[in-house]
């Protein structure tokens, strides 16, 4: 065992087969030793010797919990429930074994048979805890029930009545299982006992969370409309704590609801359960003022008062009643609220939400007035006004913020605006001072002055100034530089590196983020979009991967939780987790890393290392399966990752979001349903009695080109659908979400391309089981379809030429739709090489059985069909054009060995020296990411060349 734990799994082999030679029947040795076989990748050998044991249904610890080890590392949790149904009838009193059987259900989600176990071990040891497994396990049948009215009907109310009888027992101990009272009323929409719970006895031992049982009333009162005590509560919790924004928004909302309802109170007795009620907007008004005269008697200062009147005038505005309050003016307040609170970071987003009581008018008369108020001194006349300390920073940069928030910067001239970019790096560099005790993992203060620039050069990039995206990347990598674990740095440089098609400083800066767990699949879009479609074949599968392990993990690791979740009776996690298992298994992200995954290895590997068949068969790829589950497609990208300063009209709104699922949801079917087509391609090529096709449908293959062939028209369906969605013509903002391949697919003819290769096959498959007698006309199809392939080609490798990097009027100009065009001309060549040995091994045995016939007859003049003579044309077609297109990419490569970067006189003489180094850098990153996609490309063709020029029948 020991040996297994550091990892010298030979060696715990040996020592096994040393200790099996001396005992026989010593069956912890064996599994042991069939562990170590696991691990050394021989799971056939220790799956057989894991049975021999597992037959014999031992029932000695050690041997139960190894066997638990090496089932779960070969992903086989269910036969781990055999083991223990079987120890648990051989030891039917065992606490231990029947708690270890009820996790192996836990494990593979069998509800029922887990509400059996709970109830068996409650027989064995009447704890409370197993008796409220049981429960739980009903709640889980009803959640996972597909009928809603079974859920109601039936699991639920058992459950209750099994909780009701051990409240009428008094035997109720855990705060656990009165959460799980109150969680079952809740599902079965008793809210009006799920509060008698809460508020009665039982609700005291609701303990563990802060106000855990006031926030649970409140829920039901709001879900009972009861706003009389859903106001009164608030109130109490806000005397309490004038702070906690959430019971603002309560409170205002019921105020609200009540005089909606002309709600008045009783005049004899109590207002409600919870006393006194607010039902009129004068009591309100006074209300927040109270909180706001108390807020300054406190030591600390509160926001939640400042802010609650302004929420309270943008209601009032919204209603139409606001000017009779006399509440004040909106632009006051705020300023009033930057002067007490400026210098804190929050600051700006507090204001964030309200800037839109601000007349657009009054603008820049706001942002002078907030300016007014900052501490800024000037060391000569006509230079910047500086802060003196990191107050005074904290301020100004809230004051940037909100004038790019307003608009100011974006109507500014493009003079204007560099004058700015200037401005706020001399501020950002001047800002560093007082950080140089920060440690490493600490952000510099000034940090955000460097992303506004940024933010101001990609405007000016947008309106076509080509410099602008070079001095955004120097500047992010100056700033990065100082501030080493900044992630927005790192983003915006991903996103900017990816728009300018440089995939090779992006891995390294992604792997820097470190991105954790469940941002795998909320921010690993970021990097996926692009791997492979830039050409970085090896950095793409290592994304790929990167990914997939965070999905495959997920599904152990969430049944893990679950019942980390029983053995701590935290039951209302429980659903948590299975909506988040769910949420991953439906994963927009997953369904497309997956698909494009098995594309790439495709591209990389099939008919190049091994056969196209055994590359489909070790992926367990079949026409037939669909395993996307469109339904259900959860976009769960985050798509704010990148902070944006922007105004409503230019940030991404709801509408981006819908489309740009529509988007990707649209190119994922084209991509599966390709990997689909390419995967029904072996199961073609059986040989097939000609003539005879009634007979071949029982052998099933005539059946395979049917799939193909219904396959094939659901692609012409989805190609519809996607050029219907270009025509909109849809832009997204720039930090918004990219766009898909799509586009470039269809512009540069890939598309057609690759749908008539499909269509080829269904006519060479009638070829096939038609013969070559009388097939002329097919022969003539097939003829034509090869020539307007090579045509279709040779258009699609002109959409490739040109250089990658130009250099204009001193300025860098990257062309990064090549890139993708020549990544896309490599994934359709080799879907052609593909149907091609489709064909050859078609008319392969038809040419040798004409040989045989010209041997019989001993005649020369057996003339040879027309077909044979086309696809030979073909093949040299190919590859001819292949070769040209590999001189090409050494063309591009020696272009880019010997471009001279940094003889480019950056014609901005204003950028400093230090700029200039990391100018240097940024166009170097550049060059040598292109460089290598090129070479990656052309190593990947000449292989597929090699597989070319073995096509001579």
């Amino acid at each position: 065992a020991d040996y297994l734990d550091n990892g010298n799994n030979k060696m715990a082999i040996q020592q096994a087969d040393k200790l099996l030679k001396k005992h026989k029947d010593l069956h912890c040795a064996k599994v042991l030793k069939a562990i170590g076989l696991q691990r050394t990748g021989k799971q056939d050998e220790a799956y057989a010797l894991a049975q021999e044991v597992a037959a014999l249904e031992p029932t000695d610890d050690n041997s139960l919990q190894a066997l638990t080890i090496l089932y779960r590392e070969m992903h086989r949790p269910e036969l781990v429930t055999k083991l223990y149904e079987a120890a648990v009838k051989k030891v039917p009193n065992s606490e231990e074994y029947h708690s270890h059987l009820f996790m192996a259900y836990a494990r593979v989600g069998e509800y029922k048979k887990m509400q059996q176990a709970g109830m068996a071990l409650y027989k064995i040891v009447p704890k409370n805890p197993y008796y409220f497994w049981s429960v739980m396990s009903l709640i889980m049948q009803s959640i996972s029930a597909q009928d809603e009215n079974l859920s109601k009907t039936m699991f639920l109310p058992l459950a209750e009545r099994m909780v009701e009888k051990m409240v009428k027992e008094d035997k109720i101990e855990a705060e656990a299982e009165v959460e799980l009272y109150y969680m079952i009323l809740e599902r079965l929409e008793k809210y009006k006992e799920a509060l008698d719970v809460v508020r009665g006895k039982l609700g005291e031992k609701l303990t563990s969370e802060l106000q855990s049982r006031e926030n649970k009333c409140m829920a039901m009162y709001k879900k009972l409309h009861r706003w009389p005590e859903c106001n009164a509560l608030a109130r109490r919790l806000l005397l309490k704590n004038s702070d906690d924004w959430q019971f603002y928004i309560t409170y205002f909302d019921s105020v609200f609801q009540l005089i909606d309802e002309s709600w008045t109170p009783p005049a004899e007795e109590e207002h409600s359960l919870e006393g006194e009620v607010h039902c009129s907007i004068e009591q309100a008004v006074n209300f927040i003022e109270e909180r706001i005269t108390e807020e300054s008697k406190s030591s600390r200062p509160l926001r939640g008062p400042y802010l609650a009147k302004l929420e309270l005038i943008r209601r009032l505005r919204h209603r139409g009643c606001n000017d009779e309050y006399k509440l004040g003016d909106p632009e006051e307040l705020m300023f009033q609220y930057f002067k007490k609170f400026g210098d804190k970071p929050c600051c700006f987003t507090d204001l964030k939400v309200f800037v839109d009581l601000l007349p657009p008018s009054q603008y820049t008369k706001f942002i002078r007035q907030l300016l007014d108020v900052i501490p800024l001194a000037a060391a000569a006349e006509n230079e910047v006004a500086l802060p003196g300390d990191i107050k005074a920073l904290q301020q100004h940069l809230c004051v940037v913020q909100l004038s790019r928030l307003l608009g100011i910067y974006h109507a500014m001239e493009k003079k204007q605006k560099l004058a700015v970019v200037r401005e706020l790096m001399l501020r950002y560099r001047h800002g560093l001072e007082f950080g140089k005790s920060c440690l490493k993992t600490e952000l510099q203060f000034s940090d955000y002055y460097c992303l506004l620039a940024v933010h101001l050069l990609l405007d000016l990039w947008l309106e076509g100034e080509e410099a602008a995206v070079w001095q955004c990347l120097t500047l992010l990598e100056e700033g990065l530089s100082h501030s080493p674990s900044n992630a927005q740095f790192k983003l915006l440089l991903i996103r900017i590196y990816c728009r300018l098609g440089a995939f090779e400083p992006v891995s390294e800066l992604y792997s820097s983020l470190d991105a954790k767990h469940i941002q795998h699949d909320t921010i690993g879009y970021l990097l996926t979009r692009y791997a492979g479609s830039l050409g970085h074949y090896a950095a793409a599968s290592q994304s790929c991967n990167f990914a997939l392990r965070f999905f495959h993990s997920n599904q152990k690791d969430t049944s893990e939780y679950i019942i980390q979740a029983y053995k701590y009776g935290a039951f209302e996690k429980i659903p948590e987790f299975i909506a988040f298992r769910n949420r991953l298994n439906s994963s927009l992200h997953f369904a497309q890393v997956r698909t494009e995954r098995m594309l790439l290895d495709l591209l990389l590997e099939a008919n190049i290392s091994t056969s196209l068949e055994e590359s489909i068969k070790s992926m367990s790829l079949s026409p037939e399966e669909d395993d996307i589950p469109w339904k259900d497609l959860r976009d769960n990208r985050d798509l704010t990752v990148l902070f944006s300063w922007d105004p409503k009209d230019r940030d991404i709104s709801e509408e981006h979001r819908k489309l740009s699922l529509e988007e990707e949801t649209l190119w994922l079917r084209i991509r599966s349903l390709t990997l689909r087509l390419v995967s029904g391609l072996p199961t073609l090529g059986h040989t097939i009695q000609p003539k005879n096709s009634e007979k071949t449908a029982e052998n099933g293959v005539s059946s395979k080109i049917d799939t193909i062939r219904a396959l094939l028209q659901q692609l012409e369906a989805a190609v519809d659908s996607g050029k219907k969605f270009l025509e909109q013509k849809i832009q997204y903002p720039v930090l918004g979400p990219p766009p898909t391949r799509m586009a470039g697919f269809f512009s540069n003819g890939s598309c057609q391309c690759q749908t008539s290769l499909f269509y080829l096959v269904s006519d060479i498959y009638e070829l096939d089981t038609n013969g070559l007698e009388d097939s002329a006309e097919i022969q003539e199809r097939i003829g034509n379809s090869f020539k307007s392939l090579v045509e279709r080609l040779t258009d699609l490798f002109s959409k490739c030429k040109g250089d990658l990097i130009e250099v204009r009027d001193g300025t860098l100009k990257t062309h990064p739709n090549l890139l993708e065009n020549l990544v896309f001309f490599v994934e359709t060549i080799s879907i052609a090489l593909w149907v091609s040995s489709y064909c050859d091994s078609v008319l392969r045995p038809f040419k040798s059985n004409l040989q045989k016939k010209k041997k019989k007859k001993k005649e020369s003049s057996v003339a040879m069909p027309p077909v044979f003579t086309h696809f030979l044309d073909y093949v040299t077609e190919l590859q001819t054009l292949t070769s040209n297109v590999i001189d090409h990419i050494k063309g591009l490569e020696i272009i880019l060995t010997a471009l001279k970067l940094e003889e480019l006189s950056l014609k901005d003489a204003l950028l400093l020296q230090e700029e200039k180094k990391f100018t240097k850098t940024v166009q170097g990153k550049v060059q040598s990411s292109y460089h290598h996609s090129v070479q990656e490309i052309g190593e990947l063709l000449k292989k597929r060349l090699d597989t070319i020029k073995k096509l001579k029948i």
